[in-house]
């Protein structure tokens, strides 16, 4: 009787483990994958996410983390298929639904971001981040007093975050309204005087003013808080050109195309650079095509007729 008793139990706490092992397991493979993705490895972490994946095909934040190791590498597909299968297995999760839009965006998804972004101000209207990625959006399509209305508001909610007064100068920025937009970078200053995109922001307003002497210190104070961003280089390569200092500005502009050859604003100051050579074909060959796609882009007009009267 004692045996029998003994073997029930037995039954029972290996019935209870096998339950247990199944969260146990997936949660162990999550861990590990979130471990690979600390140490800077996405690869790897995405084979603990698909191990976790083979015991649960709905795990929510698995496909979420991978999702997140996939934007590591770039991989923005990748990315927003596996954001779509979290938010599938877990309607509600808002933090999917905003790092998807965040991909549709880096994607040229806009009205795909846009939708998501609406999703968010609806079901998580407390939360600055889902103002953040509408102002996103509206600054993509260029709706910038939308665009500002949000960032506003995002500010109201979260106004610890100097990022958000930044993106407000930025919009206030692209509308020619320079004084209003310096005394955002102020009052963002003040929030975070190491926040690199105020310096590079307050450089480009400097620079439409003609201050390129004071714009090139203003950029040079961004790149010294963040010397991995591409556009801090391709600007400081344009003050350089107009600083009569045209090769050390090419190279930080070339630098910039190394780093991220997408930048259509590196492409345009090459151009200039070969307009102020007076290289008629280079710098046609840079700012004619340019010109079909981005037409309003400052200098373009400018530095395209320059090149065509050489």
């Amino acid at each position: 009787m004692r045996f029998q008793n003994s073997f029930i139990i037995l039954i029972v706490i290996l019935i209870s483990f096998s339950c247990d092992s199944l969260e146990d397991k997936k949660g162990r493979f999550l861990l590990k994958g979130n471990e690979k993705l600390k140490e800077n490895d996405p690869r790897s972490a995405i084979d603990f996410y698909n191990e976790a994946l083979e015991l649960d095909s709905t795990y929510s934040d698995a496909y979420y983390n991978k999702a997140m190791a996939y934007l590591r590498l770039n991989q923005l597909e990748e990315a927003i298929s596996d954001f779509s299968l979290a938010i599938k297995y877990q309607e509600s999760y808002a933090e999917a639904y905003f790092q998807r839009g965040l991909s549709f965006l880096d994607n040229g998804e806009f009205y795909k971001g846009r939708e998501d972004a609406q999703w968010l101000i609806t079901n998580d209207s407390d939360n600055w981040k889902s103002y953040f990625l509408n102002g996103l959006v509206e600054e993509k399509l260029k709706n910038y007093p939308e665009a500002l209305t949000s960032f506003e508001k995002a500010f109201e909610l979260n106004p610890a975050n100097s990022d958000l007064l930044v993106n407000q100068a930025t919009i206030l920025f692209y509308q020619k309204e320079y004084a209003s937009a310096q005394k955002l970078i102020e009052h963002a200053e003040q929030i975070n005087p190491n926040e690199p995109n105020l310096h590079n922001l307050r450089s480009m307003i400097l620079f439409d003013l003609g201050k390129y002497t004071e714009a090139l210190q203003s950029v040079e104070k961004a790149i010294a808080i963040d010397n991995q961003q591409a556009y801090f280089y391709n600007n400081k390569g344009l003050y350089l050109l107009f600083l009569d200092k045209s090769e050390e500005g090419l190279d930080l502009i070339n630098q910039s195309i190394q780093m991220d050859p997408k930048n259509p604003f590196a492409l345009r100051n090459k151009g200039i650079y070969y307009v102020m050579k007076g290289d008629k074909i280079s710098a046609l060959q840079y700012l004619d095509e340019l010109y079909k796609s981005y037409p309003e882009m400052d200098l373009l007009k400018e530095y395209l007729e320059k090149a065509q009267a050489l």
